[in-house]
């Protein structure tokens, strides 16, 4: 968002000066709905960039801005036209469709060796996690370095930039698939393979585990017969503690298995007073069933009624006398789910003695994300079913075989046979994992219209106490059925067009790193995600198939932890103190090796995309994860030349409700600070930012970046001010830290915030200056009366205008909810953009879209300043979020995040009305037969 000189010498690049934020964020939250053959879908990784963001990043790393060719671009004329024409091919580059599409990739190619004298420099990530910013790096045409300490992300990084190009164009070895085709491209061959060999472990494995995922035998009214089940749906158990009862107790969170209208089912629980046991049937379409029998106070008894609280279950948990009863079977219908009651033989097949070979590593005592240690599931194991962890301990050990039987059947005497082999075998140990992750006791059934079936352990980045789970079944055809985890890998495969050999490599981020690269990376999130905890799940079933093929990276018994950039004060003697300084301390290390060793003609690209809780003390309020991460930015060396927020994330994801997730990635370009590098104080400090934070801010806005994330966004270009300078002094003399420097910016910038409303209509000052001190609260009128002095307003001019209603003594403002539902900004002769905002607010939470669309149109008409609304939202929407008070700030945050789609249906709305017969154009116009128009 703003950009600073880059040094004697050094071109400014694309990144440095303007970036075509909204069409990468488009693209960027829209790739984040495709499943088939995305990347992300190799294998499971947290918090993965998305590829047009990264692809989008590096490319304008690379190129030179306009500004710094005037041999070229001699005015400002010539620059704006060159960057649209870049920005353009960014728009291109960045489409999903586009992944593989050589035209346009070649352009970016050619465009990257011109601005950096035909010889591209190599990329470096040093958290490459997921692998987004390798890969993009190569498609680009670059060398790739990719280092992570996690064994899991190493693998993630081999499999997608080096094993894939070592094998490029080769058939497949699979007996007979290599005759089925002329040629191979890229890695078909591989991902024939990965199909042919993976179809081949499914149907051993049937052959040695088929007794134990029996059919289902269907009842007359369902068209007698068999059918494959799709699930098998439990629920834990504990003995009720009533002593006169004493029975076996179902931990239920919900009843119902589907809600599709006309079909829904449930679970009925049928007491048995006499046996003191609860047995199962299946409700519906009619009715409803009863509430589920756990919560967060506790659970009851369905033989008793009895209220037992946690404490008990937990305490059973500990004891390992935690049971699980199945209560109901799902299975495949024609154009339906059926489900039907538990029986003998099911229960009985589901029976499996413990493997001996069974994962005993511990959990965590403490871990990010995991809940379940308190239940006494302290061990891998303990997540999975006794018949999950003897099938997936087979498929794990056919894996092994499928690398030996290729090559054999190859002849592979040679190390680049077993070599392929290991490849091979890296694929479909990933399929393995797939499966892992929907065949867990901590999977859930959903009952959703929409997604009818199984939910994986890790729709969220955590393990959480799950009472009532589903059992996929690894050889049917629903979620977690082992084909088609294999044909999902071969999918990616096939989509890879690697040009050249990436490098992946385990390595801590503190370690030194390649010389001569250029640093393009997204580090960990303070606290946020526990990668290794986590990992483990994956890692003790990839190690199983996958030890013998890369010894030395899968050698612990569990992923490393020591040596993990993260804030957790459970590895650090349970103190906050020493968890901030490890992780401050590691990414100064970090980033001051890469000072080091990096290329000073390019400047380096660090994403950050969380937004910790907030603390206050003597400097303001301040960001903990903010704070540490910029401190480790600046004081290893680095001038942060420019901020560039990118929304990432799909809109109503389930990671961001209710949490601290930003939606936004902000993408800093930073360079190595000049040695001398001037000093600045205070003073000069907080000219500079109201100078620089206005333009700062509007460009933000005109991005539409959400409300939600602003306040963080803002801190970037701000802190680009603060790191040009060697330091900045305070009054006594001493150097400024960045914690006083954020509560500063924090301070400024609700002061800027404040200015931009500056010109808008008296009642709507004076409407902010009361939402600061009370909300929507009722307050005092003297404190009211002070505003109206103030702000040259009344109450009867308040009252009039419809914002405020006065009591005797009192005053508060009018919510959405007390709003006409009816009013019309172009027939009120006092409308401000008070009252327009609140009036749009509402009409797109009661209407919609299209009806918001057509009263924006009505404000537009009544001369309001649609960007003064908008400025508006913004400004509400942080009054609320530094109050706290939520329930007030999410619709300004919905009606900022709407915004392109509002002002579309304006724009609809308006064609309508020109087109619309004369006599209709002569009254009121009728928003619901517009809405109506839209949708015919």
């Amino acid at each position: 968002m703003t950009g600073a000189e880059s040094g004697a010498g050094y071109k400014k690049k694309l990144i440095e000066v303007a970036l075509p934020l909204e069409i990468i964020s488009k693209h960027s939250a829209k790739e984040k709905s495709i499943r088939h053959g995305h990347p992300s879908t190799l294998h499971l990784w947290w918090s993965r960039k998305p590829l047009a963001a990264a692809r989008a990043v590096l490319f304008a790393q690379l190129v030179d801005d306009p500004s710094s060719r005037p041999d070229k671009y001699p005015t400002a004329d010539d620059q704006d036209k060159r960057r649209q024409e870049l920005f353009e091919l960014i728009g291109e580059l960045v489409k999903w469709e586009n992944t593989n599409n050589q035209e346009v990739l070649s352009r970016a190619r050619q465009e990257i060796l011109n601005s950096c004298d035909g010889t591209p420099p190599p990329i470096l990530d040093p958290f490459a996690g997921g692998g987004t910013i390798p890969l993009e790096a190569q498609r680009l045409g670059l060398d790739s370095y990719a280092s992570d300490l996690n064994p899991v992300a190493v693998l993630i990084n081999k499999a997608l930039i080096e094993i894939p190009p070592a094998w490029k164009d080769c058939p497949p070895v699979y007996p007979g698939a290599s005759e089925e085709r002329m040629s191979w491209r890229g890695a078909e061959g591989l991902a024939e393979d990965v199909r042919r060999y993976g179809k081949w472990i499914r149907d051993e494995a049937e052959k040695r585990l088929g007794d134990s995922y029996p059919k289902a035998t269907l009842p007359s009214k369902h068209g007698g017969g068999t059918a494959t089940v799709l699930a098998w749906i439990w629920a834990r158990t504990v003995t009720c503690p009533n002593p006169a009862c004493g029975g076996t107790m179902p931990l239920v969170n919900k009843f119902w298995l589907g809600k599709k209208k006309g079909k829904e089912r449930y679970i009925v629980p049928i007491v048995d007073p006499a046996t003191k046991q609860v047995t199962f049937d299946i409700g519906g379409p009619s009715g409803e069933p009863r509430e589920g029998t756990v919560g967060r106070s506790g659970a009851v008894c369905l033989i008793c009624e009895t209220q037992v609280p946690l404490t008990y279950i937990r305490a059973e948990g500990k004891a390992k006398r935690i049971g699980e009863q199945m209560m109901a079977i799902a299975c495949e219908g024609k154009g339906r789910r059926i489900y039907l009651p538990a029986d003998d033989s099911h229960i009985s097949a589901a029976s499996a003695p413990k493997p001996e070979d069974a994962p005993e590593s511990e959990l965590p005592e403490q871990a990010l994300g995991f809940r379940v240690q308190a239940y006494g599931i302290d061990r891998h194991s303990n997540l999975f079913t006794n018949r999950q962890l003897t099938t997936l301990g087979i498929i794990c050990d056919l894996v092994n075989e499928v690398r030996l039987k290729i090559e054999r059947e190859a002849n592979a005497d040679d190390d680049p046979k077993r070599e392929y082999a290991g490849a091979v075998a890296t694929y479909l140990a990933f399929a393995a994992s797939k499966i892992a992750d929907f065949n867990s006791n901590f999977c859930s059934w959903m009952p959703d219209p929409k997604n009818e079936g199984i939910r994986n352990v890790f729709s969220l980045q955590a393990i959480p106490m799950i009472w009532d789970f589903a059992e996929a079944n690894p050889f049917g055809n629903g979620s977690g059925n082992f084909l088609d985890a294999t044909v999902r890998v071969a999918r990616v495969l096939e989509l890879l067009a690697p040009l050249r050999s990436g490098h992946a490599e385990q390595r801590a981020a503190q370690d030194d790193q390649f010389k001569g690269a250029v640093l393009s990376t997204d580090p960990p999130y303070y606290d946020n995600i526990g990668y290794a905890d986590l990992s483990d799940f994956f890692y003790i079933w990839l190690r199983r198939c996958l030890s013998d093929s890369y010894p030395a990276l899968l050698s612990t018994l569990v992923t490393p932890k020591s040596a993990e950039l993260i804030a957790t004060p459970f590895r650090h003697g349970g103190s906050r103190s020493k968890a901030d300084d490890f992780f401050r301390n590691g990414l100064e290390s970090v980033f001051a090796s890469t000072a080091r060793s990096t290329l000073r003609e390019y400047p380096a690209s660090i994403y950050y995309a969380f937004k910790q809780s907030e603390s206050s003390d003597e400097h303001g309020v301040v960001s903990t994860g903010w704070e540490t991460f910029l401190d480790g930015v600046v004081q290893s060396g680095w001038q942060v030349t420019a901020t560039w927020p990118m929304r990432t994330e799909r809109a109503g994801r389930s990671t961001s409700l209710g949490t601290n997730s930003l939606a936004s990635s902000v993408v800093i370009a930073a360079r190595v600070r000049a040695a001398d590098a001037p000093v600045l104080d205070l003073r000069g400090f907080r000219a500079m930012l109201h100078a620089e934070l206005p333009e700062a801010l509007r460009k933000m806005q005109q991005a539409n970046i959400e409300p939600v994330d602003m306040q963080q966004a803002a801190i970037g270009p701000a802190i680009a001010i603060y790191s040009r300078y060697s330091r900045i002094t305070q009054a006594d003399g001493t150097s400024m830290p960045v914690r006083t420097a954020l509560g500063i910016i924090n301070e400024i910038l609700d002061d800027v915030l404040d200015e931009e409303l500056g010109d808008v209509d008296a009642e709507t000052r004076w409407c902010v200056k009361w939402a600061k001190q009370h909300g929507w609260n009722v307050g005092p009128y003297a404190n009211a009366e002070i505003l109206f002095t103030s702000t040259g307003t009344s109450l009867d001019g308040l009252t009039h205008a419809g914002v405020v209603e006065g009591r005797p003594g009192e005053v508060r403002l009018l919510t959405q909810a007390d709003l006409d539902a009816t009013y019309d900004p172009s027939s009120d002769v006092r409308t401000t953009v008070w009252e327009s905002t609140l009036h749009l607010s509402k009409r797109l939470k009661d209407s919609g879209i299209d009806s918001a669309g057509a009263f924006m149109l009505r404000v537009d008409e009544a001369r309001i300043d649609l960007d003064s609304v908008k400025a508006l939202a913004y400004r509400l929407y942080d009054i609320c979020e530094r109050r706290k008070w939520s329930a007030w700030a999410m619709p300004f945050n919905e009606l900022v995040q709407t915004w392109p789609e509002l002002v579309e249906a304006a724009a609809r709305a308006r064609k309508q009305e020109q087109t619309a017969p004369v006599s209709a154009k002569q009254g009121e116009f009728d928003f619901a037969k517009a809405a109506d128009l839209e949708e015919a």
